[in-house]
């Protein structure tokens, strides 16, 4: 019954949006998802980003916004969160994150919420389902029943599972401060989503266990390892034989450091793990922006613009921090036509008051977000 009044729920709230906008940005500074263009202008017309130039033509039917002093990216999206109601996807588009990737949940709760995609002011949430683990192990801890595997035979159905779920990734917990999948149940679990053509992403916090699961052909990581620097030589073969992206979610880290007390003193410092942050990034390993909430205390909106600067903090430019909030994300997730102001791509956007290519903390400024074309309700 929860379930149902959930859907129904959700239904009602994909019809609420603005109507249609077509308009024209002018003399704006722009980071389009790659690089920065000083000042020109970008037309939105049908929801899509219809021109991007320095001499647009204006007719009278056109909404101008004057763009000086201002500075158009494309809208956030964060790459680990749990959301478990559709009051969590609206609180991430009024901070202008428009895509979640959820890394764990109940697949009936899920699905309802993804009838939001299409509603302006919530997150288009893309999901994992039940994540795999073992039985008493890490993600069966939160009241609600999971499907849980104790043999790499088991991976097949697993996966044919979720496949049914009509998941967009698969997420795999290997976690030894529980009881943990053996790495031979993880590996068969990536190659068995391999095959189903799913993305498999794993909760590590070991670094043995990060270099295993890398070396096993893991699409990426959603957190960063707690215990040892990682080796210059194994990053150097694992960033040459290996295609992958990390999610260090280091504001989730370093808060639950602080939850620690004397017992952090056995894990890495915070200036540690930001400089494996940057030792991975320089060695040409995508970073993604992801803050795991609602895990102590995160929210799903404006604490994303914390990690942001705390990638900043680990030596990554403002630029490569950008990215790693926007394109960044579209591209190693495979979501069609976002994460980029350019010609043709869904105009899913943010106008921040200031220059948040210069100042990160700029997000922080007053600022208009659409969602394809539309503007979101702060």
């Amino acid at each position: 019954m929860d379930s149902i009044r959930i859907t129904l729920v959700v239904l009602g709230f994909a019809f609420i949006g603005n109507a249609q906008n077509s308009f024209i940005i002018k003399d704006v500074k722009v980071f389009d998802g790659e690089n920065v263009i000083a000042s020109t202008s970008v037309k939105v017309e049908d929801g899509l980003i219809a021109e991007v130039s320095k001499s647009i033509k204006v007719s009278d039917a056109d909404q101008i916004i004057d763009g000086k002093g201002k500075s158009l990216m494309p809208a956030l999206s964060n790459a680990h969160v749990h959301a478990w109601a559709p009051e969590s996807l609206s609180q991430a588009a009024k901070a202008g994150v428009l895509n979640v990737m959820d890394m764990a949940g109940v697949e009936t709760y899920q699905m309802a919420m993804r009838q939001l995609k299409d509603s302006t002011n919530y997150a288009r949430y893309y999901v994992a389902g039940y994540a795999a683990t073992a039985p008493e192990g890490h993600g069966t801890q939160f009241g609600f029943p999971v499907p849980t595997l104790t043999k790499p035979e088991e991976a097949k159905q697993f996966i044919a599972d979720r496949v049914k779920a009509d998941v967009d990734h698969i997420k795999i917990i290997l976690e030894p401060w529980r009881n943990t999948l053996s790495i031979e149940t993880v590996t068969e679990l990536i190659k068995e989503a391999h095959n189903a053509e799913k993305m498999a992403v794993v909760h590590i916090s070991r670094l043995e266990d990060a270099v295993n699961v890398l070396r096993n052909n893991a699409d990426g990581l959603v957190h960063i390892w707690w215990d040892k620097e990682l080796d210059a030589d194994i990053l150097k073969t694992l960033s040459e034989d290996k295609s992958f992206f990390v999610i260090p979610t280091l504001l989730t880290t370093t808060k639950v450091f602080e939850s620690m007390g004397e017992r952090a003193n056995e894990f890495l410092k915070k200036e540690q793990l930001l400089a494996e942050v940057k030792k991975m990034h320089d060695a040409g390993i995508p970073i993604l922006a992801g803050t795991d909430p609602p895990n102590v205390g995160i929210n799903y909106g404006t604490d994303l613009y914390k990690e942001l600067q705390l990638l900043s903090e680990s030596g990554l430019s403002n630029i490569e921090v950008l990215k790693a909030g926007t394109s960044n994300i579209t591209t190693a997730f495979g979501l069609d036509k976002t994460g980029f102001v350019k010609k043709g791509y869904i105009a899913d956007m943010i106008l921040v008051d200031g220059d948040v290519t210069e100042d990160i903390s700029s997000l922080n400024n007053s600022k208009v977000i659409w969602k394809k074309g539309k503007q979101v309700k702060n």
